[in-house]
């Protein structure tokens, strides 16, 4: 079995964000990268077939080449190569295309993206994508097993969670329960020093993305703090009702 694995090359949580340019670019001046939680989940499960099922696991990712050492942890992590598509990822149907390309050259069995990035938060790419080659999709995925040609796959829904048969070829949206936290692998030095030795493959995109105009705004400012003494609430229900409008 042969799996492709998308993997985002997203902030940390913890890093202070900033804009350039007039609120138009991100800074990434002082901000750690990480591989996106949710497909870190991905990947893990992906080496559990790989220990398991003897699958043969690449990763991808859709950037320049600042993303390469995102790509180099998964390497480290266990997955056997990974190709990094040489373009920027302006909008998600030119990630989906991009990443539609190289599923379509490489005969892969079954496709695990997360189901959104914790940038952006689009969570359009896996469903574009499983649209774009004509297979099967499963979003919110947080069960997956595969046997021979078929998959057994749990997704969640709103009070509970879904039981699913499909296909292969398949497309997974995966996200936390596709394997417990405890299960997220950490690199240790051999897998480090190994990564250094796998295959990083660079390829151009064969499709430009729209022209989009972004421009970021941050939250804004949180305002100060009114103390209410505890004998005063008739002050507490009036700010209640004409200042925060919440009764």
């Amino acid at each position: 079995m042969k799996i492709l694995v998308c993997i985002s090359h997203v902030p940390d949580t913890t890093s202070k964000i900033n804009f350039t340019n007039g609120d138009t670019e991100f800074d990434t001046n002082g901000v750690q990268f990480v591989i996106n939680p949710n497909d870190e989940f991905g990947l893990t499960r992906a080496i559990w077939f790989q220990e398991q099922q003897g699958a043969h696991v690449t990763v991808i990712n859709v950037g320049g080449p600042e993303t390469e050492p995102t790509l180099r942890k998964a390497l480290a992590i266990g997955a056997d190569e990974a190709i990094r598509i040489n373009t920027t990822p302006t909008d998600g149907f030119l990630v989906a295309t991009a990443l539609a390309e190289v599923v379509k050259n490489g005969g892969y069995d079954l496709i695990i993206a997360g189901k959104e990035s914790l940038d952006y938060n689009g969570g359009m790419v896996p469903g574009m994508l499983a649209g774009l080659l004509g297979y099967s999709f499963i979003n919110a995925c947080i069960e997956l097993t595969v046997d021979g040609t078929k998959a057994q796959a749990a997704r969640e829904i709103d009070g509970g969670k879904e039981r699913l048969t499909a296909s292969l070829p398949l497309v997974i949206g995966g996200q936390k329960g596709l394997v417990e936290e405890k299960d997220l692998r950490i690199p240790n030095m051999r897998g480090i020093m190994t990564a250094r030795t796998k295959s990083l493959t660079v390829l151009e995109a064969t499709a430009s993305g729209n022209s989009v105009s972004v421009k970021f705004e941050k939250p804004a400012a949180k305002s100060a703090v009114k103390l209410v003494a505890a004998d005063q609430l008739d002050e507490l229900i009036n700010l209640l009702h004409n200042e925060a409008k919440v009764i």
